[in-house]
């Protein structure tokens, strides 16, 4: 029932994924929301996210951070991370994580997603056949209308967690 809003991994953070057995699978594209997934609501990069984005760049990633935030908060991060960006991109729509995938270079099997929510980023995610990894939020404050999502979020979850049990 709730199977389309599953995420493929469900790990701690950003931060902690495999990226080089990612790496060793094939994927070279990763695609990142920003808010909760790398930095706490509304707050700018941090030495972490700098240094994790280089990581992956060393490594040979291409990086896409596509929000539905607007302009002003996402093309700063976007210098910073020395990353493209997609802003006010409408997820769970198809068409950015699209756009993002052909800006990278990369297609659905060489292509990851990262974030936070299930029913913005996992579900826009896995409606392109993209891999999806969802984090845990890094920090509890965020907007009512995202607040409101996480109760319905935690009944996913909650049924998600089963499902690996079976």
């Amino acid at each position: 029932m709730f199977g389309r809003f599953y995420p493929d991994e469900y790990v701690d953070s950003s931060y902690g994924i495999d990226y080089e057995a990612l790496w060793a699978r094939g994927i070279r594209g990763l695609l990142f929301d920003i808010d909760n997934t790398l930095v706490p609501h509304g707050k700018p990069e941090t030495k972490d996210a700098v240094a994790l984005f280089a990581r992956l760049h060393d490594m040979g990633f291409e990086t896409c951070l596509i929000s539905n935030n607007q302009e002003p908060r996402v093309a700063p991060f976007g210098k910073a991370m020395n990353s493209r960006y997609l802003y006010n991109a409408h997820k769970p729509s198809r068409k950015n994580y699209r756009r993002a995938m052909e800006e990278m270079g990369t297609d659905v099997s060489t292509t990851v997603f990262v974030g936070d929510q299930l029913f913005t980023d996992v579900y826009g995610a896995k409606r392109c056949g993209i891999y999806s990894i969802l984090v845990n939020p890094i920090h509890p404050k965020e907007e009512i209308q995202i607040v409101l999502k996480r109760y319905l979020e935690r009944v996913v979850l909650h049924f998600y967690k089963k499902s690996l049990k079976n």
